[in-house]
């Protein structure tokens, strides 16, 4: 006689989270969109595919999950699994610098180490009292952008970015966040649409993946917009227009803080005279410097 399946299939969250963490370790699949290990994504998969809140998680462990519910996880789990398709998308929800954001296609998922450089609101670096306009260049989802208008709360915030739909993504997140009136997503080839404005700080996360790492990137990695990841052969073509040009975008006293990864040994290479200040994280990241106006190069003009 043929067992009874359903008997034996995970009959309360905590199971069900371990049987998903299960599938997800046999895959092979490559995380890195939120979480970087197999029961953490499971954890995320099955609170978003049931509506749960992280924030009871102590209680939604042991709570009950019906067959119709089991089914959508199952479901969720295969286009994870097949598509290799990052989670934040197919969830359509991503979280940055502790505060939760709407992702799709159109927009990298968010990952930067920069947020816990705003938590700290860029100590020692930057004297919080007294920044008053802010660049967010390569804003994507504008989820560094809204972070930044929660932590320096008397700024005004340009999210730019030279993707129209990105833009509509970070639109959409502004709103969310209720600071319509203080961030203002502007559609712009890095700093081309804001010339004549200083700000006193500027917040970068350009494309800075090279050619080489574009040709191996995992399958998960393909399903993010190329326009914001690739930068040329040795991924600085973004940072070396962003070094360029941000002396003239700075106040007096502005700081500038660019993230370009593994592209970092290349960045010292290309620009040796340059004292860049590399940035520690203690929660993991690398490839962050800071640099301040005087420190940068001349300026080209507008």
């Amino acid at each position: 006689m043929p067992q009874n399946t359903d008997t034996q299939a995970p009959a309360h969250v905590e199971a069900l989270i371990r049987h998903c963490a299960d599938r997800l370790d046999d895959a092979g699949l490559t995380f890195g969109h939120g979480t970087d290990n197999a029961l953490d994504e499971a954890a995320w998969l099955v609170f978003g595919a049931l509506g749960l809140d992280h924030a009871d998680a102590g209680s939604a462990y042991h709570r009950p999950v019906t067959r119709r519910e089991r089914d959508d996880v199952e479901a969720l789990l295969a286009r994870r699994i097949e598509d290799r398709t990052p989670l934040a998308y197919l969830l359509r929800q991503a979280w940055f610098a502790g505060l939760e954001f709407y992702v799709d296609e159109r927009v990298l998922v968010p990952r930067s180490p920069i947020a816990e450089l705003i938590a700290e609101r860029f100590a020692p670096w930057v004297d919080a009292d007294r920044v008053r306009r802010i660049a967010d260049v390569g804003t994507g989802s504008g989820c560094i952008a809204v972070a930044l208008a929660y932590a320096f709360p008397d700024a005004q915030v340009d999210a730019l970015d030279i993707s129209a739909d990105a833009l509509a993504v970070a639109a959409i997140n502004v709103e969310r966040h209720g600071l319509a009136g203080r961030v203002r997503p502007v559609e712009s080839d890095l700093f081309d649409a804001v010339r004549g404005t200083a700000y006193d700080l500027v917040v970068a996360n350009p494309p800075y993946v090279d050619a080489a790492d574009m040709a191996s990137l995992p399958a998960e990695f393909r399903h993010e917009p190329e326009l914001g990841l690739a930068s040329g052969r040795d991924g600085l073509d973004a940072v070396r227009r962003i070094l360029a040009e941000a002396r003239s975008r700075l106040a007096d006293g502005g700081v500038l803080v660019c993230e370009v990864g593994n592209s970092q040994p290349a960045l010292e290479a290309a620009f040796p005279g340059l004292a860049f200040t590399w940035l520690e994280f203690e929660h993991g990241g690398h490839g962050v410097f800071l640099l301040g106006k005087d420190d940068l190069p001349g300026a080209t003009g507008d």
